[in-house]
């Protein structure tokens, strides 16, 4: 697939845990983990702002575009 997700490597920068992101979204802690794995086909613009809002980050520092081969 060629979105990338870069959740996990955000979440490490901010020293920020799974659980305690999940409580700050609202969102519940098994789709974070999978949206963090990579193992989503879409996300909601909503979720996306809220995860932006609390890791104080953009969009483009989660997700990336990698061009297929």
């Amino acid at each position: 697939m060629p979105i990338i997700m870069r959740l996990d490597r955000v979440m490490a920068d901010r020293k920020m845990s799974l659980k305690e992101l999940s409580e700050k979204v609202g969102v519940a802690n098994v789709n974070l983990s999978k949206m963090k794995t990579g193992k989503i086909s879409a996300i909601r613009f909503s979720t996306l702002e809220a995860i932006c809002e609390v890791l104080d980050c953009q969009p483009g520092d989660i997700l990336e575009y990698k061009k297929g081969e």
